[in-house]
C-alpha cells in the first residue's frame, strides 16, 4: 500500500521553540525608552506600520524588527531621539540574537517519533545566521533531512521544497503556528496544513482559517499530531 503521507514540514519560530516573547519583552523596553514622547498604544502601532513597510526591504527577523524600532523612534521624536535610546535598542537586538533556545513542550519526542516514519523537513523563514544559530541550539537538527531557510513562505516555495525533498505537496504535510505563512500556502500548494496556536502571534501572520479544507486541521498541542499523522497516512 502507497502511504498518503510521506513527508512533513515544520516551522520552526513558536512552533518548535520560543520566539515571539522575546520581541514582545523588546518592544515594552522599547515603549519605556520612548515614554516621554509617546502612548505605547501608538507606538506600537507606528512600529507595525513601519515592520509592514520594511519586511520587503529587511525580510523577517531580529535584524528587520530593530531597523524598524530605530526608524519610528526618529519619526515619533521628530529626529530628536537621543543617540542612547538608539544605542539601547541596538543592545537589545544584540542580547535577542543571543538568547537562549528553549523548545515548546513534547517537541523532542514528536519528531523524534515521527522521523522514524516519514521525511522530516523544517521549513523556516528569518534571518539566515540567526535560524541557523537556533536550529544548531535546540539540538534537532540531526532529526531532519532537510533545512530550508527561506525569505518568505508560499504555495511555489511549499511546490517546490516537497517535491524536491518529498514525494510531491500532495503527501506532504506543513505544521506551523502561523495561519498565513503555514497553513493558508501549504494547503495552496495541495499539501495538508496543520494549525498548532501559540499564545503569541505576530500581528503580520493573521489569516483567515481555511475552513472546509478538508486538508485542514488544528491540534491543540503538538503531542496530538502523530495520531493525527496515523490518521492520514
Amino acid at each position: 500500500m502507497t502511504k498518503n503521507l510521506t513527508t512533513i514540514g515544520f516551522d520552526a519560530d513558536d512552533t518548535l521553540w520560543h520566539n515571539e516573547r522575546f520581541f514582545r519583552i523588546t518592544q515594552d523596553r522599547f515603549a519605556e525608552l520612548l515614554a516621554d514622547y509617546v502612548a505605547q498604544d501608538h507606538l506600537e502601532q507606528r512600529l507595525l506600520e513601519a515592520e509592514k513597510r520594511n519586511v520587503g526591504h529587511y525580510g523577517f527577523g531580529i535584524k528587520g524588527f530593530v531597523l524598524s524600532m530605530i526608524e519610528t523612534a526618529i519619526e515619533v521624536t521628530d529626529e530628536k531621539v537621543p543617540a542612547s535610546v538608539i544605542a539601547e535598542l541596538m543592545a537589545a537586538g544584540r542580547e535577542m540574537l543571543r538568547h537562549p533556545i528553549e523548545l515548546l513542550p513534547h517537541v523532542r519526542d514528536v519528531v523524534e517519533q515521527l522521523g522514524e516514519s516519514h521525511r522530516l523537513v523544517l521549513i523556516t523563514k528569518g534571518d539566515l545566521l540567526d535560524q541557523e544559530r537556533k536550529l544548531a541550539q535546540s539540538g534537532l537538527g540531526d532529526f531532519f533531512d532537510w533545512v530550508e531557510i527561506v525569505s518568505n513562505k508560499t504555495a511555489e516555495i511549499y511546490q517546490t521544497t516537497f517535491a524536491q525533498q518529498g514525494d510531491g505537496p500532495q503527501r506532504a504535510m506543513m505544521v506551523g503556528n502561523s495561519m498565513k505563512s503555514d497553513v493558508v500556502p501549504a494547503i495552496k500548494a495541495g499539501s495538508w496544513g496543520v494549525y498548532i496556536p501559540h499564545g503569541l502571534t505576530w500581528e503580520l501572520e493573521f489569516a483567515e482559517a481555511p475552513e472546509g479544507e478538508p486538508r485542514y486541521s488544528t491540534l491543540e498541542e503538538l503531542s496530538n499530531l502523530p495520531d493525527l499523522v496515523r490518521d492520514i497516512g
